[in-house]
């Protein structure tokens, strides 16, 4: 199998993808999607017998757009185009996973000032305020009062991308200090793992620690449901648990997850670039394994309907 990667960055979930192609001897091609050149008519020489591509980009705009051309090529490509853009945008996002009977955070989107607070007044505080397109936890505003939901409107109508004049407001959901992530192939789980941290936000990449999470029927349910929302592929469901409060996950010393069944799931995202190296480190399954065990199934399917 001879595999395309599109990248701007080799980060360690590239490498440890790469380090799984090569023990398997499949041929891997490097797309620098900073040099790569595409034109609308003739597929660049990078691209001569591949069998699949996966997309690891780092920005947003060049993965929508690279697998635009991908996909014209008629080569497979790991997410498509429809799913980047899907993923990628947040109002589309939440619109795929509400269309899907997902269960999903309440979300009001308005175009001015006065609109957003309105829905900020609604919704009460704390609220959240998110970008429409962004990742890691960045640019996103817990609302607590109206003099600050006032300071944070003003600022964000004064910058001057057009996004920013998009207000994504969402309620507040209020998790255990943690949530869950889910690598799905497909809809199918590979590994979870819980970011816990006691800031409102529990991304990895802002320093949340991780533990493995075993999903329950429930939440299996809802990671299908949710992949085939946004189109499938591999993706990076995330969810958190309702009905459930941060004392109910601890012991009495503070340290250990109890055991208690959440009242059901929120899913608040799916991404579609997504990280692995975290989920890895603490699980028990080899994730880049399965990965490319999946990959290989892709690109053979492919090839017999080609």
């Amino acid at each position: 199998m001879k595999v395309g990667l599109l990248y701007s960055r080799i980060r360690r979930d590239e490498k440890l993808l790469l380090s799984e192609l090569r023990e398997r001897d499949h041929e891997i091609e490097k797309i620098d999607v900073r040099k790569q050149r595409f034109n609308i008519s003739e597929a660049p020489a990078a691209f001569e017998d591949v069998d699949i591509v996966v997309d690891r980009c780092l920005a947003t705009s060049r993965s929508v757009y690279a697998t635009k051309f991908v996909e014209a090529y008629d080569v497979p490509v790991v997410n498509g185009p429809g799913v980047a853009e899907v993923c990628a945008d947040k109002v589309k996002n939440s619109l795929a996973l509400e269309r899907a009977g997902v269960p999903t955070p309440d979300t009001d989107v308005a175009f001015t000032k006065d609109a957003a607070l309105e829905s900020i007044e609604d919704f009460g505080y704390p609220c959240v305020l998110k970008p429409v397109v962004g990742s890691w936890g960045r640019l996103m505003a817990k609302i607590d009062s109206r003099s600050a939901a006032e300071a944070i409107l003003e600022h964000k109508e004064t910058l001057g991308h057009y996004e920013h004049k998009i207000f994504y407001v969402q309620e507040f959901v209020d998790k255990p200090g943690r949530d869950i992530r889910v690598l799905a192939t497909d809809g199918e789980p590979v590994a979870a793992m819980v970011r816990s941290s006691d800031h409102w936000l529990t991304n990895a990449a802002k320093g949340a620690e991780t533990d493995t999470f075993e999903l329950d029927d429930r939440a299996l349910e809802l990671v299908e449901k949710a992949s085939d929302a946004v189109g499938g592929g591999l993706l990076g469901v995330d969810l958190m648990e309702v009905g459930v409060s941060q004392s109910d996950t601890q012991d009495a010393s503070g340290d250990e997850p109890r055991a208690r069944e959440p009242d059901d799931y929120t899913v608040h995202e799916v991404n579609h670039t997504v990280e692995f190296k975290a989920l890895n480190e603490v699980s028990d399954v080899d994730v880049p394994s399965k990965v490319v065990d999946w990959l290989e199934a892709k690109a053979q399917a492919s090839e017999v309907t080609a």
